[in-house]
């Protein structure tokens, strides 16, 4: 298996680097072209595997779609509400978004689909979604174990649906509804801890600001990794484009930087985190369930810190990628951190840290974060780097030339 040795950083240089487009935003906006009536043009699109993954949902059930990658730029020929090729097979990959946004618009707009994935994606939760579907009129079979990918859909199309959605799970669930909204004419009620949520925010405000020219931000969750390098490293970093009128949750990341003593600074090029003068900082006791894609990289800088942290309320992440609970706990055990987890929280207590052979559980989050342990400690190694072009191709590239 293919193995990335981090380099070591004695003397930072000042970090300033260009990211890939929202993954997030990318797969929204593309759903609401192809349910739109017009022809769309998105510019700024992430061309990363899980937004590769619905690109290639979508040829396959026959939309038009133009693609000027060196651009990135992406034009959808919207078809109203009518899916052009209504008995596709379509494979969703690993992608969390393309899984259940195209559930919910294929149930919708009726067809006979076979939706296939990968064996990443085949343990992840559809069950509590598909039963809702179900519920409706829409005919789930199961082509292997119950709940889960593959499966196939046989609908007639739904209209004018009343329709309760849990979000303690997923509120991916949520926002395959409200994409598909403006075609079913649905009654949607969202229930649990997460109904207000960043990813809910951001895909009604998609959908108020949605046009048939639509520009999409830089990632945020890949930029705050090299925000997390400034604390780490004692330097400063700007991620070009990012600002903190984002709307994608993760730009709450960078308020906890704020907290360790970092000054934030909004420029017009983007976000500027500077963290120059700082030599040491304490830890955080922090609420992460509105955007927990960063606790692992919380976790990460948490190590460094003088005093314990307490990462709260991520139970949920225990059905992502991988089980990042218990992947924060293996693996920053593994370079010398006391990690304990109860419940829905998480305890790090830094320790004498040192280096070690990083899994990654073809998890690309896990790569991404626990790389930058390997910036302050040697011989950090990580697993399985390759992981990461599910939403950051070149994060490694990037990397070697921080570290060069």
């Amino acid at each position: 298996m293919e193995k990335y040795f981090v380099k070591t950083i004695e003397n930072a240089k000042d970090i300033n680097v260009s990211v890939p487009g929202s993954k997030s935003i990318t797969n929204r906006a593309l759903v609401l072209a192809a349910l739109s009536k017009d022809e769309c043009t998105l510019e700024g699109v992430s061309f990363c595997d899980d937004c590769q993954a619905m690109i290639d949902c979508l040829i396959e059930l026959g939309f038009e779609i133009t693609l000027d990658d060196e651009n990135c730029i992406v034009t959808v020929k919207g078809e109203g509400g009518k899916i052009p090729n209504p008995n596709a097979t379509i494979n969703v990959k690993s992608a969390g978004t393309v899984a259940r946004f195209l559930s919910a618009m294929l149930a919708v707009c009726g067809g006979d689909y076979t939706l296939n994935s990968s064996e990443q994606m085949k343990k992840r939760p559809m069950k509590e979604f598909l039963d809702s579907l179900v519920e409706l009129g829409v005919e789930i079979n199961y082509l292997e174990n119950e709940g889960h990918f593959p499966f196939e859909i046989h609908s007639n199309g739904l209209k004018d649906f009343d329709i309760e959605i849990n979000t303690d799970t997923s509120t991916q669930y949520a926002s395959a509804m409200l994409l598909t909204q403006s075609i079913s004419g649905a009654n949607i009620t969202l229930t649990g801890n997460r109904t207000d949520g960043s990813y809910i925010k951001m895909t009604k405000k998609m959908i108020e600001d949605f046009s048939s020219n639509y520009m999409i931000e830089p990632d945020v969750s890949c930029a705050c990794y090299f925000y997390a390098m400034a604390l780490v490293l004692g330097t400063k970093a700007k991620v070009q484009g990012v600002h903190l009128d984002s709307l994608q949750g993760d730009i709450k990341f960078i308020k906890l930087l704020e907290e360790m003593g970092a000054d934030v600074f909004d420029e017009e090029d983007g976000v500027l985190v500077d963290c120059s003068f700082i030599t040491s900082f304490e830890g955080l006791d922090v609420d992460m369930h509105d955007f927990s894609d960063q606790a692992l990289t919380f976790a990460v800088v948490a190590a460094f810190a003088k005093t314990p942290s307490v990462i709260r309320n991520v139970g949920h992440i225990r059905n992502q990628e991988s089980n990042r609970m218990m992947v924060i706990k293996s693996e920053l055990e593994k370079i010398g951190a006391q990690v304990e987890i109860k419940d829905d929280d998480i305890y790090i207590t830094p320790g004498k840290l040192h280096g070690a052979d990083i899994e990654t559980y073809d998890d690309h989050r896990v790569a991404m974060s626990f790389a930058l342990a390997g910036l302050k400690i040697n011989d950090v190694i990580i697993q399985n780097p390759r992981c990461c072009e599910k939403t950051f191709a070149n994060y490694f590239v990037i990397f070697d030339r921080i570290t060069a």
